[in-house]
């Protein structure tokens, strides 16, 4: 990776950040009680520094009024997809958002009509199930297939899931939460789906900076073709990759430009600018932080093999290789449990509920932590499944009868 302004950064990601009493979505689902948080997908480590550098000096002037995207923002996102991809994107391709799930939202209005299908595969990031809805757009299930270890497209489902009215496909790659990076075949047989049935891709994307098999890349879908970039919608944002997600700041590209005037003529009125501190930060990201990132995707590396190993002496315990992102997609289901979320939860370790993505069953595990942190909550795990029995207040858990608090949360938390 090339870097214009970073030094050499000292990074210490096994260095305590204590969350507690800072109004941490993910840490104060659990305040006052010895329970591990594990769910949402932010990281419990600090921002690269030049991003923290860039904050500080924009706070110091303290003026923040509204604020256009700043042209060497533009300039570096533009640079940076022709660098990491090979894509050659316009400048008036992009589209500014204040979060990625608004732009899912604003892609299922600005396709089709009311009624028409909006089609996902399952299991998936939960905002993909709830926005056809918000959207007065009829969803369209198709269910991944796990073969050999791996999840994968099922194209027959896709067949079956999809109507005459199905206008748009939502997408998901890297995958949340199975971890998939998929490849150049699969995509362009996902491509040629969308050609057929005259689909619209809407390509969530946000996850591709955190590409972890060292000989993968990743590869917008958008890129297959010309005649594939003008059916798409990709989603992208420093959110995930650089951990600020809670600055609030994405971006769509849209080539088309018939579909981009309709995507942003939904937005007029409803869809607020991005803050001045997010694009602050995005810059800071994009153009400073690339030695943060390789450091990071090392430490995530490390992790994502501790949870594998781990994991694969559980009994009753599955999960697939993670080739991207920093989430684990857990079978538990050979647990005989009803609700294994709820049953770790009752074990001092929070997972993010697998009904919540269409997977029943399941359990996502966030290993963005500090090392320490993430042998503790295996550890908690290994203990529970050694165990293997459920008191009496966890069966009431597993019935179902106390896991309403797991469902409430932050709009756009993934």
């Amino acid at each position: 990776m090339t870097c214009n302004h970073e030094a050499s950064p000292a990074i210490d990601f096994d260095q305590p950040v204590d969350r507690r009493h800072t109004a941490s979505l993910k840490w104060e689902r659990y305040a006052g009680r010895d329970i591990l948080p594990m769910w949402v997908a932010d990281m419990d480590f600090q921002a690269p520094p030049a991003v923290l550098t860039a904050l500080h000096q924009r706070v110091k002037h303290g003026v923040f009024g509204y604020t256009l995207p700043p042209a060497a923002l533009i300039d570096t996102v533009v640079a940076r997809l022709a660098r990491e991809y090979r894509w050659q994107v316009e400048p008036g391709w992009l589209v500014w958002l204040p979060g990625l799930v608004t732009g899912l939202n604003v892609a299922c209005r600005a396709v089709g009509e009311a009624g028409s299908g909006v089609l996902t595969t399952v299991p998936i990031y939960p905002p993909f199930l709830t926005a056809p809805a918000w959207s007065d757009r009829a969803r369209c299930i198709a269910p991944l297939s796990l073969a050999d270890g791996q999840w994968r497209m099922d194209f027959a489902a896709m067949e079956r899931a999809v109507s005459h009215d199905t206008a748009l496909m939502l997408f998901c790659n890297p995958h949340n939460p199975t971890g998939r990076a998929y490849t150049e075949a699969e995509l362009i047989e996902v491509a040629a789906f969308c050609a057929r049935h005259q689909l619209v891709i809407c390509a969530d994307e946000i996850h591709g900076g955190l590409l972890l098999d060292q000989q993968r890349r990743h590869i917008p879908i958008a890129t297959l073709a010309p005649e594939v970039a003008a059916r798409t919608i990709t989603l992208m944002a420093p959110s995930k990759t650089y951990n600020i997600p809670g600055l609030g700041v994405s971006f769509a590209v849209i080539p088309d430009d018939t579909l981009r005037r309709r995507f942003r003529r939904v937005m007029d009125g409803i869809v607020p600018h991005v803050n001045a501190l997010g694009y602050t930060a995005a810059l800071a990201a994009y153009r400073d932080s690339d030695l943060w990132l390789d450091s990071l995707l090392d430490y995530l590396r490390g992790n994502r093999e501790l949870v594998e190993r781990r994991i694969a002496g559980m009994a009753g315990l599955t999960m697939p290789h993670v080739e991207a992102t920093y989430l684990a997609w857990i079978d538990a289901r050979g647990l005989g449990h009803p609700d294994p979320a709820a049953w770790f939860e009752q074990a001092g370790v929070g997972l993010s509920d697998g009904r919540e993505f269409d997977g029943p069953g399941f359990v996502r595990l966030n290993f963005g932590c500090r090392r320490g942190l993430l042998q503790e909550a295996l550890t908690r795990m290994e203990e529970a499944v050694g165990r293997g029995t459920l008191t009496d207040g966890n069966k009431e858990l597993a019935n179902g009868d106390q896991v309403s608090h797991r469902h409430g949360g932050a709009a756009g938390a993934r």
